[in-house]
């Protein structure tokens, strides 16, 4: 439940945000897309903020909170050894 109410609470002000700046609901596609890096980008504050306060640089910060995977998903050429592994082994019990 308390999800649910931190998401509604996260709505209320985005819409009072929106309403700030004259911008309608739903948003035109390229502001809700910028809005949408925003959430993202927002998203990773806070574990690249405590990598960096435990001393870490922030490359390594970047690094160890996994925020590529999770901004951009899986880029072609990036994926790894277990997830090709996996891969092949749903495909083999798929065939079985």
């Amino acid at each position: 439940m308390k999800i649910y109410l931190l998401s509604l609470g996260a709505g209320l002000l985005v819409g009072v945000i929106y309403s700030l700046l004259n911008v309608r609901s739903p948003a035109p596609p390229l502001v809700a897309l910028v809005g949408l890096l925003g959430i993202l980008a927002g998203e990773q504050i806070v574990p690249v903020a405590r990598q960096l306060l435990s001393g870490h640089g922030l490359a390594s910060a970047w690094q160890q909170a996994k925020c590529a995977p999770h901004m951009f998903g899986m880029l072609p050429g990036r994926q790894n050894d277990q997830s090709k592994n996996a891969a092949s082994v749903d495909g083999l019990e798929k065939h079985s």
